[in-house]
């Protein structure tokens, strides 16, 4: 699966302490500690506490740039603090994200194309989150449709069905499960599917948050998910990512088939 660790957030008081210092090396060391932990990618947000959130966002993706070539997903509301950290990637770069407002769309897709950039996509408009997976899969076929208009590659485009803290819509994890896997009829080719897992155990007691988003990637992997948008050093959680795949022949098996993955992406 594709992982985008989430850990370079502005939300959390270390990233934040280190933006307000601009102390890059400990940018740097969150960056490597994700990508060692088996990363794919690397979720880049300045959170709520910069004064200037566009030079923050450049000050950010630098930073990072300086010390590898993974893929950057640029994680903010603002268009202009968008297009600063879309620019400023050196690789491959991931647009974190665009919704089904017409607004949205008209601004954010262009953006995407100009850049080459993939895109995470919610089902959600000015309305709100669908409560059933006949609304999320109504605005991801209107995603879909514009994209397609913008010249937009479908291999580019993740569908995130948008997972909502069990504690207080348990209704919808099933209905996310449904759109992930509906979502690979929209088109052909099917655009992938992304979650950001976090949001699943949100308000939980710590000591089961591991477990219910372990358990919940699980669930969302035999549905057909894609990527994930998550903690790549939650060491328990990237392991049943594995072996979930490996249940569903993603992966070959071996008698050691954590160590033989770790291997064959040079995590060991």
């Amino acid at each position: 699966m594709f992982v985008i660790g989430e850990r370079i957030n502005g939300m959390f008081k270390n990233v934040a302490e280190a933006i307000k210092k601009k102390d890059k090396a400990v940018i740097q060391a969150i960056a490597k500690k994700q990508i060692a932990a088996g990363a794919s990618a690397l979720d880049v947000n300045v959170g709520p506490t910069s004064d200037d959130p566009k030079e923050t966002m450049k000050w950010l993706v630098k930073s990072i740039s300086e010390v590898t070539d993974i893929t950057l997903a640029i994680d903010t509301t603002k268009l202009d603090v968008m297009e600063a950290g879309l620019d400023a990637c050196k690789a491959k770069s991931i647009l974190n994200s665009v919704n089904a407002n017409d607004d949205k769309l008209k601004n954010l897709l262009p953006l995407a194309k100009k850049y080459n950039s993939s895109i995470i996509a919610l089902t959600m408009d000015k309305v709100g989150i669908p409560k059933d997976s006949d609304g999320r899969l109504e605005l991801a076929m209107k995603i879909v449709a514009s994209c397609m208009e913008h010249g937009i590659d479908l291999s580019d485009l993740y569908i995130d069905a948008v997972i909502l803290p069990i504690n207080v819509a348990q209704v919808h994890a099933r209905e996310v499960l449904k759109t992930i896997r509906e979502s690979k009829m929209l088109a052909n080719p099917a655009p992938k599917t992304i979650l950001g897992l976090s949001n699943v155990s949100q308000g939980a007691l710590p000591k089961y948050k591991s477990l219910i988003n372990r358990t919940f990637v699980s669930m969302a992997i035999s549905s057909g998910l894609d990527a994930a948008i998550m903690d790549a050093e939650d060491k328990d959680l990237m392991e049943s990512v594995i072996t979930a795949e490996l249940l569903m022949e993603k992966q070959l098996y071996a008698d050691s088939y954590i160590d033989a993955y770790k291997k064959s992406k040079n995590l060991s």
